[in-house]
C-alpha cells in the first residue's frame, strides 16, 4: 500500500472525496494531512460547495504542512462558466523541518492519485495561495 518515496500510503477516502469533488462537484475544497501514526494521507477537512476561497485559505494551519485541492470556478468575459482544479502543497516556513521533508517526499505519489488536477501550486506563505495567485495561474 505504501508506494511513495517516504513510505506513506494514501487512504481510500482521499481518492473517494477527490472523485466527488471532480465528478459530482459537491465539494469546494479538500484538505489532507499525513497521519504519522498510521503512515497514511487522510482527509482532514471537506469544504462544502458554498464555501469560498477565504474559507479554503483559512483552513491551512499556520505552522503545519498540508496538501489541498480547490475547485475554482469563474465566468469568462464571454459569459462562459469555467473551472480548474488546483492542487496546493502547503509548507509554511514555520513548520517542523521533519514535517516539510515528509510532505515533500510524499507529494508526487499523492498528487498522482488525484487524476484530474489541472494546476499545481507550492505555497509557503498565505500570499502564495491568494485568490489573485489562482486567477493568475488560469490565464
Amino acid at each position: 500500500m505504501a508506494n511513495s518515496a517516504s513510505g506513506i500510503a494514501v487512504s481510500d477516502e482521499c481518492k473517494l472525496r477527490f472523485l466527488e469533488l471532480k465528478a459530482k462537484r459537491n465539494h469546494r475544497f479538500l484538505v489532507f494531512k499525513i497521519d504519522e501514526s498510521v503512515q497514511q494521507v487522510v482527509v482532514e477537512k471537506v469544504g462544502g460547495q458554498a464555501e469560498t476561497h477565504d474559507d479554503f485559505a483559512n483552513s491551512m494551519p499556520p505552522s503545519e504542512c498540508r496538501y489541498a485541492v480547490f475547485d475554482y470556478d469563474w465566468t469568462t468575459d464571454e459569459n462562459v462558466q469555467k473551472s480548474r482544479i488546483f492542487f496546493v502543497a502547503w509548507s509554511p516556513e514555520t513548520a517542523r523541518v521533519r514535517s516539510k521533508m515528509l510532505y515533500a517526499s510524499s507529494k508526487d505519489r499523492f498528487r498522482r492519485e488525484l487524476d484530474g488536477v489541472q494546476v499545481e501550486l507550492q505555497a509557503t506563505d498565505p500570499s502564495e495561495m491568494s485568490l489573485d495567485t489562482f486567477i493568475g495561474r488560469i490565464h
